[in-house]
């Protein structure tokens, strides 16, 4: 049978379950263990008419318009694993398996369309319409690892939200179903989880799976039955329990603590797999606050920083967690493709490379830099939390370094 997903979780809590009047959004990013992954921010753009974008694998029509975009990637590849864009919209996916084999022919990777959706949609619903219309042109897979001995390929599932809600969109080749989400806490991990809910979906899907003989059409739909391999659906989904245990009071630090959590499993250290990077983003109800963004660019949340990041013109940006560039000689866009792996990286990367193994052998020190490390977090998450507990309008010229400056103290820390 087919390789398992790599188990990543994404979250999101709305009014009541999240405090003041918050969206509150999380992922954990599962990846293979040495895989390395950058946080890049591409400002928004006006393209040509007739431009084309290269994403991953296959280049497809450029759009007139992007969004500025922050997003945090596997640093071989065009898409991304989460992100967010200038308009408050975010965006996280999931690989999954379904009865469907995934194809190995390289087209639109589920990353791709993590950014292709967040670069083109100004609000949570815009974003799906793009990518389920981008599944529908180009079709999904390629190889989601960088690994030129074997090609391991998955079909996607998405979180997507925005200030007022968010979808759950989950796919199996071009054949989708979306849920609209806009209270509580939601979990998706790497199966599939729509049921019978279903809010939106693809105009062939009931007739495509009658053809297959997967459904009858005389029971209910139900999309994870239907579609799942059969041993494979399972209520997926340790870290809702504890986010439902907040009792309407989930913020941006219950979010982190979630994801930090490995007893749950949600933070995933295991042999082949581990949390490569991780997310959380603040999307306040009221438009007049801005959206934070909170991103690691390192792994393992429980030994990392997560530090924000506020869209504002002329963001300073932040080589010092950006992967070195190989251009056209990267070994991912040769053919065939990744036949050797360069050493991918990035500055931060690096420094926290050097705190795991003090943190592995030399207790007193690690614990110490880690108290450090968690009060240089603290001090970022009370700043946010004034800026969102103000009554003027935040001066873009003070949180212009925001990202650049919070990196950068990590980086002398480690010093």
């Amino acid at each position: 049978r087919m390789a398992a997903a790599p188990p990543s979780y994404c979250f999101v809590a709305f009014p009541p379950c999240s405090k003041d009047g918050l969206v509150v959004f999380g992922k954990n990013s599962a990846r293979p263990r040495d895989e390395v992954q950058e946080v890049v921010y591409f400002a928004a753009a006006e393209h040509e008419p007739g431009s084309k974008v290269e994403c991953t694998y296959i280049e497809i029509e450029q759009v007139p318009r992007t969004h500025a975009v922050v997003l945090s990637r596997p640093s071989w590849l065009w898409g991304a694993e989460m992100g967010a864009n200038e308009q408050g919209v975010c965006v996280a996916n999931e690989a999954v398996v379904t009865r469907e084999p995934a194809s190995e022919s390289e087209a639109l990777l589920g990353m791709d369309l993590v950014r292709l959706g967040l670069e083109r949609g100004a609000t949570a619903k815009e974003a799906l319409d793009v990518i389920v219309a981008l599944l529908e042109e180009h079709g999904q897979g390629g190889n989601y690892y960088e690994d030129g001995s074997s090609c391991h390929t998955f079909q996607s599932a998405f979180l997507i939200v925005d200030r007022n809600e968010a979808w759950i969109l989950e796919t199996s080749g071009k054949y989708w179903a979306a849920e609209k989400i806009t209270e509580g806490v939601k979990c998706i991990c790497n199966q599939l989880s729509l049921t019978t809910k279903i809010d939106a979906e693809h105009p062939e899907l009931r007739n495509y799976v009658k053809s297959q003989g997967w459904w009858n059409g005389d029971s209910d739909f139900n999309f994870s039955e239907v579609f799942s391999l059969a041993d494979d659906h399972l209520a997926c989904c340790s870290g809702r329990e504890s986010l439902e245990k907040q009792g309407g009071d989930v913020s941006a630090q219950a979010m982190i603590d979630v994801l930090r959590d490995k007893d749950s499993g949600v933070c995933v250290d295991s042999e082949s797999f581990l949390t490569t990077a991780s997310i959380v983003s603040v999307l306040p109800q009221d438009p007049s606050f801005p959206c934070i963004h909170y991103f690691t660019g390192t792994p393992d949340p429980s030994r990392s920083i997560f530090k924000p990041f506020i869209f504002v013109d002329d963001v300073k940006l932040v080589p010092k967690v950006q992967s070195p560039s190989f251009g056209n000689d990267d070994p991912a866009k040769k053919i065939p493709r990744f036949q050797e792996k360069p050493d991918r990286r990035h500055e931060l990367y690096k420094a926290h490379e050097w705190a795991r193994s003090l943190l592995e052998n030399d207790q007193d020190k690690g614990q110490k830099l880690m108290r450090i490390m968690l009060d240089l977090e603290k001090q970022g998450l009370e700043a946010m939390e004034d800026i969102l507990s103000r009554t003027e309008i935040l001066d873009p010229a003070e949180v212009v370094d925001l990202f650049y400056d919070c990196v950068d103290t990590e980086l002398k820390f480690f010093k």
